[in-house]
């Protein structure tokens, strides 16, 4: 049987833009998605933080260390810049494989630098 877990999330991100004419996902900086052991195209759940919405979309590679969090397409009704969210991935495991298994946790300044890595 298969279980879903947390497999990684980026902990607090601020929204740096939201731009409603186009396709669709979340940009995320390239430096965040490496440290997080996010890829390019992975759908993503996003808590936003200020204003309670939940919803899911995918990944689009952002400049490395530009701190960009930007919500594209419909998404970007969701959230106004400055809000904060939370950007959760999750994986399915066999139950003998969660076993030791930590999730990646990455924690983020205001400017969506790192500050730790759990």
């Amino acid at each position: 049987m298969l279980l879903e877990f947390l497999y990684s999330k980026i902990h607090r991100a601020t929204v740096t833009d939201a731009n409603l004419n186009y396709v669709g996902s979340i940009t995320i900086d390239e430096t965040l998605l490496k440290a997080a052991n996010m890829r390019e195209w992975q759908k993503v759940e996003i808590l936003d933080v200020n204003n309670g919405e939940r919803f899911q979309t995918y990944i689009i590679k952002g400049e490395p260390n530009s701190g960009k969090i930007c919500l594209n397409g419909a998404a970007a009704r969701k959230v106004q810049p400055g809000d904060k969210v939370i950007i959760v991935t999750y994986a399915q495991f066999e139950e003998n494989e969660i076993d030791g298994f930590e999730p990646t946790v990455v924690i983020v300044d205001d400017n969506n630098k790192i500050i730790e890595t759990k």
